[in-house]
């Protein structure tokens, strides 16, 4: 599209030529050339895929030992020293047995190492997706008759075995344990997760994750850990209290806990009090030594090896009833193919499950390859965190994903690549082969202490709020409303709760974005708010309007608005009236706007004949998003209405889709470059005002003359 002739004069004889877009493929050839893409089969095709599938393909081939070996090595080890004594106390929150935690660190390490793309990201077990994991196994336990509080062998086993009598049979459980049944529920719950966030990465929904922002994030963690902190005091106290569930959850935990405390185990009392102390006093020399540390302190290998070494030779289980972690097979199971009906049973909840997984690691894995020079595919993250919960479904593993803690150790021992996720996958499998029966008398209360110490970055955040609330106070609303109720209902509730009031947040921005009547400086093009420069002169005749923000059905009326009070004139009403009156009725004899004030700063004009003062409206579209079909109605409205009280509608630095919009809907001719187009869209402000000023000239010479 050719510039106007006025654009011309001023640009000193340039002229601005639009490209003509190339015609869209229809939607028959769009789907020929898709299924002619899919369908094509080649060797080099078929090495791509497996290479975008399988990416250690393509970095094993480029990897340089001298350079990379060592640091890999070094932050295996690490992480898998700290695997081990977190997947044996994370197995708490699961309600599951340590051992399929050793598995899960095991499968998960191994996959990712072969499908992901970030190089320092480190995947496994998680406090949180343990946390939503151990609430689904305890209803479904409860359900099926079973006690949920019992950890182990205990005096309570014979009553839960009779309780579940009754209901086994029909479950087609006659053979299967409280364990068994556990492990079976997690394995259906983690296939589905699994399943979903596949698809997600097949259907390229890897953006999906994006809307979770990190608001929303933050408060999610923030509830979920302390709902995982009041799960474990009853371990800390050595107390029996039955795992509530449902709504209120933390509440009624609490209330127990009061109710039992006079029952409080000694031994896990002082047990845990130790263990607490130490394990806080080294995280903190840790920190604050960080810089002198090449190897992080394994400060929680070291306590779980010295209080089991305690337990074992004191027999605190036989002497003080210490509940204790009991006997850890070696080995692995056989296969087991994880029951249907326990699937369509956790639908919903694997959902839920499947897009806090997908959140915490695309957001993890981008702020990685940020933070060291390269670039994550989403899409093929998803697909790798949805192979590490699917596959290992089959091998009693539950759910997994991305780790902020271990993937800060990770990068702070010299990790390289994804070698060291195998190197820590070796250390985790030398532990379920050999050395897994050594923790037989370890105290869960120590266990329950390692898990208290790793929510400590996760409560910290809390120190956030008053910056977040001074710099976005929707987003801190967000925050705390996603904590609250992740606290005082349940996590599933917070987290909806948060995606609900994120996009709230999102639309309560755009319904009432900025508007402002622009002025020009001096003789130059530029155009600005006069609120926000000073010296900004009026141009006479012309209203040039800004809206910062998308025109959709939620904001049109809000649009109207502001223009009408800000130009002094209700075009729609002054129209109507006029038709009414007839032509005689001047566009000055409009009654008072109706609108919301919007202060002295905002150019805003007195409300005075408009006949009189504006011929034209001049529309900056640069800062609009997209239109919506609302969004256009409301622009051919506002045309027809400032057309038939000779006011002229024009607009300026129209985006390719808001072009697009309009040729589409009717409001500018059906081909790139026509009459209608070029009188209506213009590539400046100043390039729009001078047409129109043009053209008030052009009309009153012609009166002139007739």
């Amino acid at each position: 599209m050719e510039a106007s002739p006025e654009c011309t004069q001023q640009g000193r004889g340039l002229a601005l030529v639009r490209r003509r877009p190339p015609a869209p493929p229809g939607l028959r050839e769009s789907l020929k050339a898709r299924l002619r893409w899919s369908c094509s089969c080649s060797v080099q095709g078929a090495w791509a895929l497996l290479q975008n599938l399988l990416p250690a393909t393509r970095w094993l081939r480029q990897y340089q030992p001298r350079e990379d070996l060592a640091g890999d090595v070094v932050s295996g080890l690490v992480i898998g020293i700290i695997l081990v004594p977190q997947a044996i106390a994370y197995s708490l929150l699961a309600g599951l047995q340590p051992i399929y935690s050793l598995y899960t660190s095991f499968f998960a390490n191994l996959i990712y190492f072969l499908m992901g793309t970030s190089r320092h990201v480190s995947v496994g077990i998680f406090s949180l997706l343990c946390l939503m994991v151990g609430q689904v196994v305890d209803r479904e336990l409860l359900q099926a008759g079973f006690d949920p509080a019992q950890d182990g062998p205990g005096p309570g086993a014979n009553r839960s075995a009779l309780n579940a009598s009754a209901t086994m049979p029909a479950l087609g459980l006659q053979d299967c344990s409280r364990d068994c049944y556990a492990i079976r529920v997690a394995t259906a719950l983690t296939l589905l997760a699994g399943v979903y966030q596949v698809l997600m990465g097949v259907l390229g929904l890897g953006f999906v994750s994006t809307y979770l922002s990190q608001p929303l994030l933050d408060g999610f963690a923030v509830g979920a850990s302390v709902t995982i902190l009041t799960s474990q005091l009853r371990h800390l106290l050595g107390v029996r209290v039955p795992r509530h569930q449902g709504p209120g959850l933390v509440v009624s935990t609490w209330l127990s806990l009061l109710r039992s405390a006079g029952q409080a185990n000694l031994c896990d009392v002082l047990t845990s009090a130790a263990c607490l102390a130490m394990l806080l006093a080294a995280k903190e020399l840790s920190d604050r030594y960080r810089q002198h540390l090449k190897v992080p302190l394994p400060a929680e290998l070291l306590v779980i090896g010295a209080a089991t070494l305690v337990s074992h030779f004191g027999q605190f289980h036989e002497r003080f009833g210490s509940s204790v972690a009991g006997d850890i097979p070696t080995g692995f199971m056989a296969p087991h193919v994880p029951d249907p009906a326990l699937v369509w049973r956790v639908a919903l909840d694997a959902a839920s499950l499947a897009l806090v997984g997908s959140a915490f690691s695309i957001s993890l894995a981008e702020m990685f390859a940020r933070s060291h020079g390269y670039s994550v595919r989403a899409n093929q993250e998803l697909l790798a965190v949805g192979c590490c919960n699917v596959l290992p479904a089959f091998f009693h593993c539950f759910a997994t994903s991305a780790a902020l803690a271990k993937s800060l150790v990770k990068t702070a021992t010299g990790c390289r690549t994804q070698l060291s996720s195998a190197v820590s996958a070796a250390v985790v499998l030398l532990v379920v082969l050999a050395l897994a029966p050594l923790f037989r008398d370890l105290q869960r209360s120590v266990l329950a202490c390692v898990i208290i110490v790793s929510l400590r970055g996760a409560l910290r955040k809390v120190r956030d709020v008053p910056r977040l609330w001074r710099l976005s106070p929707a987003d801190a609303l967000v925050w705390v409303a996603t904590a609250a109720t992740c606290v005082l209902v349940s996590t599933e509730a917070g987290l909806l709760a948060g995606i609900l009031l994120s996009l709230l947040s999102l639309a309560g921005r755009t319904r009432h974005p900025h508007a402002a009547l622009l002025a020009r400086a001096g003789d130059s093009s530029f155009y600005g708010d006069p609120a926000e420069f000073e010296g900004l002169v009026p141009e006479p005749g012309v209203q040039v309007f800004r809206f910062t923000g998308p025109l959709y059905y939620a904001n049109k009326d809000f649009f109207l608005r502001s223009l009408y009070s800000l130009t002094g004139l209700n075009a729609g009403y002054a129209a109507a009236r006029r038709k009414e009156r007839g032509p005689g009725v001047g566009a000055g004899e409009a009654e008072p706007v109706e609108g919301r004030d919007l202060g002295p700063g905002s150019s805003a004009a007195a409300l005075v004949p408009s006949a009189t003062r504006f011929h034209a409206v001049v529309i900056d579209c640069a800062p609009l998003l997209f239109l919506d079909a609302a969004g256009l109605a409301t622009l051919q409205d506002l045309r027809r209405d400032y057309g038939a009280l000779g006011i002229t509608l024009l607009l300026a630095c129209c985006g390719p889709s808001v072009r697009d919009t309009l040729r589409r809907g009717g409001f500018l001719g059906e081909d790139p470059g026509d009459a209608a187009e070029e009188g209506q869209l213009f590539p400046s402000v100043h390039c729009a005002v001078q047409a129109a000023r043009a053209r008030c000239q052009e009309l009153v010479a012609a009166n002139y003359t007739l």
